[in-house]
């Protein structure tokens, strides 16, 4: 029976360098702690590490046998939001702890009914797209926002 790699040291972007093969997981699957995943090429290793953690864009795992493999995002179902008071929606859905990527003319967000008919009632243009999802990661660095208790959506698990 092979062993399996396992990772539990992480680099944070910008402060690792040299072959890396390559992870692409969602945005849920980049908060974790202990998981088996699968790299592009199709090799598995475990990861797991001291605390749940927020994987980044562009972070590397390094494995037990000296490996680093690098996570990227995975393309997946968002909602693009444009409108002319970009500020204004971007603040509405920061009220409402939604993880929000803000681009120069646009939001990301996941996919949820409630949160775009707020937004569409507010004059925002929100049509569905596939891309890899990067939101902010909060007001203290790495990390994640989390919804409210009383606010729930499709995408909570």
């Amino acid at each position: 029976m092979t062993t399996l790699p396992i990772a539990q040291t992480l680099h944070r972007k910008g402060h690792w360098n040299g072959t890396a093969e390559l992870c692409e997981l969602d945005y849920a699957e980049r908060f974790l702690r202990r998981k088996r995943l699968i790299t592009t090429s199709g090799s598995s290793f475990i990861v797991d590490l001291a605390q749940t953690t927020s994987l980044d864009e562009g972070d590397a795992l390094e494995c037990d046998n000296g490996d680093l493999v690098k996570i990227a995002a995975r393309v997946e179902a968002l909602c693009k939001v444009s409108g002319p008071d970009l500020a204004r929606l971007a603040w509405h859905v920061g009220n409402r702890h939604t993880p929000c990527q803000i681009n120069a003319d646009h939001l990301l967000i996941q996919a949820d009914p409630v949160i775009t008919h707020m937004l569409e009632h507010l004059g925002a243009m929100v049509e569905p797209v596939t891309a890899p999802f990067t939101p902010e990661g909060g007001a203290y660095g790495h990390g994640r926002t989390h919804s409210h208790a009383h606010v729930a959506t499709a995408h909570e698990h």
